[in-house]
């Protein structure tokens, strides 16, 4: 069942407390995010009706620097695990990492009847699944924007929209109780790079009256139009005309109109192009296959060749405008890269803008740039070099005034993002109380062609993965993470003989990040002495102890002899080698035995300690105890518990107890072993008449 609400979600003003009719009924449309709210990132939107689950994207977050070791951020999945039963399709409205990133690992939790992904997306959706054994065969079935997917309850229809990725789609949703639009990523060019937006397919669709309307609020902060994708391309021509040296291009890999448009402009100008970055490889071989890059071969250069290549000659379109630090552009700014190296009069272009959080790493990567006696060209007032991909804020009225829903819903954003957008959306005239600013995990009701705020919430935790390891990392990986970068290391080696309990070599301890260890070798070796000295007292046996102090009174003795080494040391085997019972509780008294033994074991400790948490810590002196046991007793630990089980079936036998049950009774799992030693040690035959018997242990 979803978590309940402890307050209100949705719009800062929405206070009332919520009635039965927020309540989750038979027959409602349920709309919520598993990602993708109050975050700008895993994006993962899921419409559920009776036994039927729409999703929309399954993305994943690139993480920040205080997720140490993290390699990627996905929603949590737990509900549409709970869900299996349920039949779920998933449909996907563009390319980009943080639209389908999250796939490969959905899959290996959730069952999934088909994937519905645009040309350009189901490539390297293809491309990302056939890294994952077992995931290479999955259904994916290509859509464009007259494609329509119908279901018991839901038919979903497309519409094209614009981004910096080819075959970028708008989703219209309807079911039972209404229909929904939900734009994706989206910005409005009046003259685009590639397919432009179908401004009358919304129009229609907003003459249905739509009932709710989930819009892409990224740069909700943006004011006027974005700059024209078009002018950006004649800004990088004429930086490809102007430049008469070497040109390095930094851009995003996932930007594949952008790539375009520079290996154009390079092979226009007579330029050879190579192309750096595994995920810029990725999105060029696949471009180029689609269609959408169109390039000869003899317009590329391979490493080899560029050493001998005129510099007037060469464009580099390599990854890492972001400043990451494996990426290629900061090798290349390090001097690190394997083929590039920088020379005076270079001119390296970013093609990007910092995301926010980035500007620090950028401005590093540029730094050493300059020291390297290179011209760097970067987004300003005074040049083109790049424009989003996300609507403004006109762009975002634009999109109201087309679809003209009755309810609104701001998607892809953080919360300020969210509650930008919500202003944006009551000044096109939506009523306040029919915008619902949610997060993750949040719930709508559509019922009726009316939207509601649940009073139930869904789990809407982020899933952190390192590697390929789906299962994700707790917090408290990562709080270890982050104490181990503040704090440093010190670790102890210690190398102890556990038969003889003693210390073979006196401790040694290694630091990392904790002090320097050239000018801290005094502390280290008082630390090492402190350890040997305090190892040395904890290892003292306790039984000694024990045995010392119980010769003063007659009980304690005849206790030491008679139970300490003989029952405690059975239990020790029964805990730590056999794993198992060895004497029957019904037919003997061994629990009651040990428990007096324990009462005066504590008794003398001052303690109270079970059997198990003295057995654990005192469990170096295990062999100690065995040659002892050997010793008071005569026997081996082995040879007494085999005497002990034939004593018992003997006694079982005598008192009429078929000879197999008696066997099984007192421990033996074969009758043939349990002869053979019956009649080793009594020397008859288990059938026989038994005559009267005394102990052999005593």
């Amino acid at each position: 069942m979803p978590k309940t609400q402890e307050q209100a979600f949705g719009h800062a003003s929405n206070k009332k407390p919520y009635h039965a009719k927020n309540h989750v009924e038979k027959g409602d449309t349920l709309i919520y995010a598993l990602g993708g709210l109050g975050e700008v990132g895993k994006n993962m939107y899921c419409y559920e009706h009776e036994n039927e689950i729409c999703i929309v994207d399954c993305g994943v977050l690139f993480p920040g620097d205080e997720l140490l070791g993290v390699d990627y951020v996905i929603p949590d999945y737990h509900h549409l695990i709970r869900m299996n039963k349920k039949r779920k399709f998933l449909v996907i409205t563009h390319g980009h990492e943080d639209h389908i990133g999250g796939i490969p690992f959905l899959l290996k939790q959730v069952q999934i009847d088909a994937i519905y992904a645009p040309r350009f997306a189901k490539a390297l959706i293809l491309k990302k699944l056939s890294e994952h054994k077992g995931l290479e065969k999955t259904k994916i079935i290509e859509i464009d924007e007259n494609s329509s997917i119908s279901t018991k309850y839901f038919k979903v229809g497309f519409f094209n929209t614009i981004h910096s990725i080819p075959d970028s789609l708008g989703v219209h949703i309807t079911c039972p109780n209404g229909s929904i639009v939900h734009t994706g990523d989206f910005k409005f060019d009046l003259t685009p790079v590639g397919t432009n937006a179908d401004y009358q397919k919304m129009a229609f669709i907003g003459v249905t009256k739509p009932d709710l309307l989930m819009s892409d609020s990224t740069n909700s902060g943006v004011e006027d139009f974005s700059i024209s994708e078009r002018k950006v391309a004649n800004e990088i021509q004429d930086i490809m005309r102007k430049t008469k040296q070497r040109l390095i291009v930094a851009t995003f890999a996932s930007n594949v109109h952008r790539v375009a448009q520079i290996i154009e402009a390079a092979t226009k100008f007579g330029r050879k192009v190579i192309v750096f970055g595994r995920s810029m490889e990725n999105v060029v071989d696949i471009g180029r296959k689609m269609g959408t890059i169109k390039v000869k071969n003899s317009d590329f250069l391979s490493p080899e060749e560029l050493a001998y290549t005129p510099d007037d000659k060469v464009c580099i379109i390599c990854t890492g405008s972001q400043g990451e630090p494996l990426a290629a552009l900061s090798r290349i700014a390090n001097g690190t890269h394997r083929f590039i190296h920088l020379k005076p009069g270079d001119t390296i272009v970013f093609s990007s803008n910092p995301i926010p959080g980035n500007q620090s790493s950028v401005n590093r990567v540029i730094d050493n740039l300059f020291r390297s006696g290179a011209t760097v060209l970067t987004k300003s007032i005074l040049n083109n070099l790049h424009t989003t991909g996300h609507a403004s804020k006109e762009e975002q009225k634009l999109m109201l005034q087309l679809v003209r829903p009755t309810y609104f819903m701001p998607i892809h954003g953080e919360y300020k993002m969210l509650m930008q957008h919500r202003q944006t959306a009551m000044e096109t005239g939506i009523p306040k109380e029919n915008i619902f600013v949610c997060a993750n995990g949040d719930i709508l009701i559509l019922r009726d062609h009316k939207v509601l705020q649940s009073d139930w919430r869904y789990q809407g935790d982020d899933i952190y993965v390192d590697g390929n390891d789906i299962s994700g990392l707790s917090t408290a990986v990562l709080k270890d993470r982050r104490i181990l970068a503040d704090n440093g290391l010190v670790a102890v080696i210690l190398a102890i003989d556990s038969k003889e309990n003693k210390i073979l070599m006196r401790p040694v301890i290694v630091s990392r990040g904790f002090v320097f260890i050239k000018d801290s070798q005094g502390l280290i070796k008082e630390a090492e002495y402190i350890v040997n000295n305090s190892l040395q007292e904890k290892m003292k046996d306790i039984l000694f102890e024990l045995e010392n102090s119980a010769k003063s009174d007659e009980y304690g003795k005849e206790i030491l002899t008679q139970s300490l080494f003989l029952q405690f040391m059975v239990y020790l085997n029964r805990i730590f080698l056999e794993k198992q019972y060895i004497f029957d509780k019904k037919s003997y008294t061994f629990d009651s035995q040990i428990a007096s033994i324990l009462q005066y074991i504590n008794h003398n400790l001052k303690e109270d300690l079970s059997v198990e948490t003295l057995s654990a810590r005192y469990y170096v002196s295990k062999y100690h105890l065995m040659r002892k046991f050997k010793q008071e007793t005569g026997y081996t630990l082995h040879n007494y518990i085999v005497n002990k089980r034939l004593l018992m079936a003997r006694t079982l036998i005598s008192n009429g107890m078929p000879v197999t049950k008696a066997a099984q009774e007192s421990g033996f799992t074969e009758y043939s072993t349990f002869s053979r030693a019956y009649r080793k040690q009594f020397k008859t035959t288990p059938s026989e008449e038994l005559p009267h018997y005394s102990n052999p242990l005593k």
